[in-house]
């Protein structure tokens, strides 16, 4: 192939191009700065013909209005589009796992409205690669994904601080991510990590590392932003209004707080996050008056405003280092900014070490990459970090400072004395350093190698056999959707009236024709008919009396109909509040499901007690579908399922007019889908309940029963057309 529409998901929503708020929070980290990154720089590159990155459309007074522009134009390649999901409201990106599936269905709208489907899809975290690997499955499009942070990992940290797996589940979702994550490396086509070490000691604690093709493609650097801190002194280079308004922003921040300026300065800088270290750095530096007296220390730890306003983990964090910032008496030694803009400040925080001689700090234990060690490096800042992890890989490569133990402070101090008293080796690592990103970590280098992995997903293998064309794909490009009932409908018993001449129809006009199920079965007894009958190849299966959807015989569920019948269905409450009320009893656990409820009701059981039942439900607040069949069987259900209302979100999902929909049925089960806009099909071995739909325009009865009676209908409406 030769160009490519890579789509790039990161859900979390507070991601522009102009002035992007990284550092606000902990969910603006370094990892709303690399798809950013990712996203200008792909779109640089000459076998790329467009590239999107979609994230969540907020709309709150407490966040810039710019995040609820559905679109936003980064270049004439390169978008991010806003998908809205689970309210208007910003939300941290653990709640937003419930109102995942929905983002799904509204990318499937988007690219349907665009009518242009991606090469690539790429995710980003566990929530990105969730969308990722669904819209991956639906149009079988390769997928791509970066972990970026790892839920085993955090899990495990969070335990060793003392809260409690349930505690961890509830508050950040983590089964769910890491069930997620578990996934993404059996199914994606590449697994991009930063280093080896991601890998050995990150991915190792999951199960299906295995199963995962990694490559390793570090991020890059923005050279044309992190550069040499010597090029303003060069005679031909000429220094823009915003980077001097920069410099002169970043030199009275910093100065404020310093009796003597002059001196070398020791820089850290992240978001506020415990696993920054800065205590450490804090530490090593108060504990030794030598390393005071030759240099100045500056903690940038994110953007704050009022610590009291900040979240719970950030306030402790900042808190802690101002006191330890007094224990120390730092006062005039120390500076601890309250914002910089990582655009135009950050480069020129590195710059001004730089040119005081000073040393860069990265106390981060294991991190997986290290960016702010290669941005310093760009600047020609000598670097102090942890010897495990992304840094040590990093600084072994490019020889430009010292690993030592991040959690001893004597250890830090001595490093930091090392390179700030010898002139010879602080040149040494500045210079190593500008030359190692040059060669090793420019966001160049990062996209031709991307570059090369997506291609490589491309290779076909000419033994392989051409696959159908994905489910998705043929959806949206289907001319008409021919949905059928089962018993009773197509086939009742052993009797198979017609079906052979159907199935030999929908196999001629497969291009055109999405044909499907709909049945009160559930899915193993739907499975058990498909294989029985030696029924139509299925595109759509609804069952369990319109509970569940799935997608070929492979049964690829529906999430987003999952999640959109979940509403206000309380099962657990449903099934304790009708333990004992009166004519019904409860079936067996293999007739459950997660979405219904299924009874047997006693020979007594009439229409008076069937609406006792609705009464009984109502004075619970309790809401549900409830369908009597044959007075025998009683299922409840959520009040947004049913046969019915699953074609009308199949129409809204895959953007299929309803009138487009020709469905079939026998009995009183099928009513809610034979009616409205769709054009229906009543077999002639009709139930009598039926007859009062013989008043309707839009419904034929049949003179033939079973398949053969849905053929007829089928013609019949065809030759109107």
């Amino acid at each position: 192939m030769g160009e490519f529409y890579i789509q790039l998901f990161s859900p979390h929503g507070l991601i522009r191009y102009q002035n992007p708020e990284t550092g606000r929070d902990r969910d603006t980290g370094g990892q709303v700065k690399y798809v950013l990154e990712l996203l200008e720089n792909l779109s640089k590159h000459p076998q790329v013909r467009k590239v999107d990155l979609f994230t969540r459309r907020i709309a709150d007074k407490r966040v810039s209005s710019s995040y609820d522009k559905e679109i936003e134009i980064v270049n004439d390649k390169a978008r991010i589009v806003r998908m809205s999901c689970g309210g208007n409201a910003y939300i941290q990106k653990e709640s937003l796992w419930d109102h995942l599936d929905e983002f799904v269905d509204k990318t499937i709208r988007f690219i349907e409205k665009q009518d242009d489907f991606p090469d690539v899809v790429h995710g980003h975290y566990a929530d990105g690669s969730y969308i990722a690997g669904q819209i991956s499955q639906v149009f079988g499009i390769p997928f791509v994904a970066t972990g970026h942070s790892l839920g085993r990992n955090k899990k495990n940290i969070l335990l060793s601080n003392g809260m409690s797996e349930e505690k961890i589940n509830d508050k950040f979702n983590m089964q769910r991510r890491i069930q997620t994550e578990e996934n993404t490396l059996k199914n994606a086509g590449a697994v991009i990590v930063s280093t080896s070490h991601e890998i050995e000691n990150h991915y190792s604690l999951y199960d299906n590392k295995s199963k995962a093709h990694f490559e390793v493609i570090p991020p890059g650097v923005n050279t044309d932003l992190f550069f040499p801190f010597y090029r303003y002194d060069l005679p031909a280079y000429k220094m823009s209004f915003e980077q001097e308004h920069a410099v002169y922003r970043v030199n009275s921040d910093i100065e404020r707080f310093l009796f003597n300026p002059a001196k070398p300065l020791i820089l850290s800088i992240g978001r506020a996050d415990k696993r920054k270290n800065f205590e450490n750095i804090i530490q090593s530096y108060g504990q030794d008056k030598e390393l005071q007296a030759m240099a100045n220390l500056a903690i940038f730890a994110g953007v704050r405003k009022d610590i009291s306003q900040m979240p719970d983990d950030e306030k402790d964090i900042l808190t802690n280092l101002l006191l330890l910032l007094d224990k120390f008496d730092l006062y005039g030694k120390m500076a601890i900014p309250k914002k910089n803009d990582p655009t135009l400040d950050v480069p020129e925080i590195y710059r001004l070490a730089a040119r005081r001689k000073g040393v860069f700090v990265n106390a981060t234990p294991g991190e997986n990459f290290g960016l702010t060690i290669v941005e310093a490096a760009a600047c020609g800042l000598p670097v102090v970090a942890s010897p495990t992890g992304g840094p040590k890989e990093i600084l072994e490569k490019g020889n430009n400072g010292i690993l030592v133990d991040v959690e001893d402070p004597a250890a830090i101090s001595g490093a930091l004395k090392k390179i700030v008293s010898d002139q010879a080796l602080w040149e040494k690592y500045s210079e190593n350093g500008i030359s190692a990103v040059n060669q090793l970590y420019s966001w160049e280098a990062h996209c031709n190698r991307y570059i090369e992995v997506v291609k490589h997903l491309f290779e076909v293998d000419v033994k392989e056999v051409v696959p159908k064309l994905p489910f998705g794909k043929k959806l949206v490009k289907a001319k008409q959707f021919i949905i059928s009932d089962l018993d009773g409908t197509l086939v009742e018993g052993n009797e198979t009236e017609g079906l052979k001449e159907l199935k030999q129809w929908i196999v001629a006009q497969k291009d055109e024709v999405v044909f499907g199920i709909a049945s009160g079965r559930n899915r193993e007894l739907t499975e058990e008919a498909f294989k029985k009958y030696d029924l139509p190849y299925p595109d759509i299966i609804i069952c369990s009396a319109g509970s569940e959807i799935y997608y070929t015989d492979k049964f690829i569920p529906d999430h987003g109909w999952e999640s959109h019948i979940d509403f206000k269905w309380k099962r657990k409450e449903l099934l304790e509040a009708l333990k004992y009320f009166p004519g019904i009893q409860l079936q067996e656990e293999a007739a459950q499901r997660r979405f219904k409820l299924s009874y047997y009701v006693s020979s007594s059981f009439n229409d008076d007690n069937l609406a006792d039942l609705y009464k009984f439900l109502d004075d619970k607040k309790l809401r549900a579908k409830i369908l009597l069949t044959e007075n025998k069987f009683l299922d409840l259900l959520p009040f947004r399922s049913g046969k019915g209302n699953a074609i009308r979100y199949l129409s809204y999902k895959w953007k299929v007019p309803l009138d487009q929909f020709i469905t079939a049925g026998n009995s009183g089960n099928d009513k809610d889908m034979l009616t409205g806009k769709i054009k229906g099909i009543v077999v002639a071995n009709y139930s009598p309940e039926m007859e009062e739909l013989k008043e309707s325009k839009f419904i034929y009865f049949t003179k033939h029963r079973l398949s053969k009676g849905v053929m007829e209908g089928i013609h019949f409406y065809n030759a109107a057309s």
